[in-house]
């Protein structure tokens, strides 16, 4: 688990490893949470965000598949990337149930309960991992996550303001790319014989 000071409320900001993310997932009590963390950390999607996700929001285009927000912050219209298996289980769970395909994914409609999901989650991890820094995880460090990854694979900083939706580079560099990934920490420290 990977702590950074931060001036949010709890002190501490945090990115998890593309492993803590599949431990993340793991410990979901059902393929519904498992659905809301994988937008959080694999689509960068915010809290709100997440509880409107519906089946006819994600689609295959040319660039590949992506998960539609209609209304972001700010009422703003944004589509981001989203991995082919998560789109493919939504897909799949909007072809089988009864309700309209734009009728959101999840059954809860709060983000008290995104993060009643999350905690109970981060409970079990803390237990089961003995690391107390998932006592520290939010529903924004998810997002933070999938910033943080992309950043750490290079992406262009400007395509991830705008699949991120943020409003500027000076915004997004602040918040999300203030410190280091943990590859990226790991890359530096192989290059030191003595660490």
């Amino acid at each position: 688990m990977n702590l950074q000071p931060h001036e949010e409320e709890d002190g501490k900001k945090v990115w998890l490893s593309e492993a803590e993310v599949e431990k993340l997932e793991a410990v979901a009590d059902d393929t519904e949470q498992t659905i809301a963390f994988a937008l959080g950390a694999r689509c960068g999607l915010r809290s709100a965000e997440i509880l409107d996700v519906s089946p006819q929001d994600v689609v295959e285009t040319d660039a590949g598949w992506v998960v539609r927000v209609w209304e972001g912050k700010g009422d703003k219209f944004r589509e981001t990337p989203a991995p082919s298996d998560l789109a493919m289980r939504i897909q799949t769970i909007g072809d089988v149930r009864d309700a309209p395909s734009d009728e959101p994914v999840l059954s809860v409609s709060s983000t008290r309960s995104l993060r009643r999901w999350l905690q109970d989650a981060r409970e079990q991890l803390a237990e089961q991992e003995d690391d107390i820094g998932w006592q520290f995880l939010s529903t924004h460090d998810l997002r933070r996550t999938w910033a943080s990854a992309l950043a750490d694979a290079e992406v262009d900083p400007l395509l991830v303001l705008d699949w991120g939706g943020w409003e500027d580079l000076e915004t997004f560099l602040e918040h999300y790319n203030g410190t280091y990934s943990p590859a990226a920490q790991r890359r530096a420290r192989e290059k030191v014989d003595w660490l």
